[in-house]
């Protein structure tokens, strides 16, 4: 009873009243606009640890996403839902392609889409073909997704160091410049797709850092 459903509210419930404290500048590029504009989706890139701290980008987006089956999982699950995301669920060992198919569907009807593209086990900071699969089948351009944050707490014992931003925190986002994939890629084109997805994302990185100091009054 208590982690069904009393853990999941409490969880919602502290998302909600952290999101209401933070700062958040966010860059947006014309593109992403006119493609959203147009009655288009989107595909949201970003790295594990990442998520809790872009999380508020899931009602003003309408944003769809995988999660997993496992308990902790199903707590993401919960917290998505009642942020007015929708999920489709399935597993790295089971159910990995079924939620992909589901993820699509979802994209279809209208949601855009969020992918930790270095998943569902990592390596971490290393992109895997799904979201390239996803972007093929949709129909619907990446943006690779940079945050930066000046107080949080890391997850140090995760895989993925996760971070949660603190109260009060300034997050900054940076969405970099889309690509589309048009045609199944063979090997050697997933890798180019790869690196490029990646120096994106560490661009964004790089320029959401930028944004943090200029906010907090620094210089560079």
């Amino acid at each position: 009873m208590f982690r069904r459903y009393v853990l999941p509210t409490l969880i919602w419930l502290t998302y909600r009243v952290l999101i209401w404290t933070w700062k958040i500048p966010v860059h947006l590029p014309e593109s992403l606009k006119q493609v959203l504009a147009g009655g288009g989706t989107i595909i949201f890139a970003h790295w594990h640890g990442d998520e809790m701290a872009i999380i508020h980008f899931v009602k003003p987006f309408r944003l769809a996403t995988m999660t997993s089956t496992s308990k902790d999982g199903q707590l993401v699950d919960f917290v998505i839902r009642k942020l007015g995301g929708a999920t489709s669920k399935g597993s790295a060992t089971r159910g990995g392609s079924r939620a992909l198919r589901g993820l699509v569907k979802l994209m279809r009807s209208g949601r855009s889409a969020s992918m930790a593209v270095d998943g569902p086990r990592g390596p971490i900071y290393e992109v895997k073909a799904g979201v390239f699969t996803l972007s093929l089948l949709s129909k619907s351009p990446i943006y690779p997704v940079g945050v930066a944050v000046d107080r949080f707490h890391r997850f140090e014992k995760s895989w993925n160091k996760a971070i949660l931003p603190k109260p009060f925190a300034t997050v900054a986002v940076h969405v970099g410049e889309g690509l589309t994939v048009t045609e199944k890629p063979d090997e050697v084109r997933t890798e180019e797709l790869a690196a490029q997805l990646s120096d994106g994302l560490k661009e964004a990185k790089r320029l959401a850092e930028v944004m943090l100091e200029s906010e907090k009054g620094g210089t560079r």
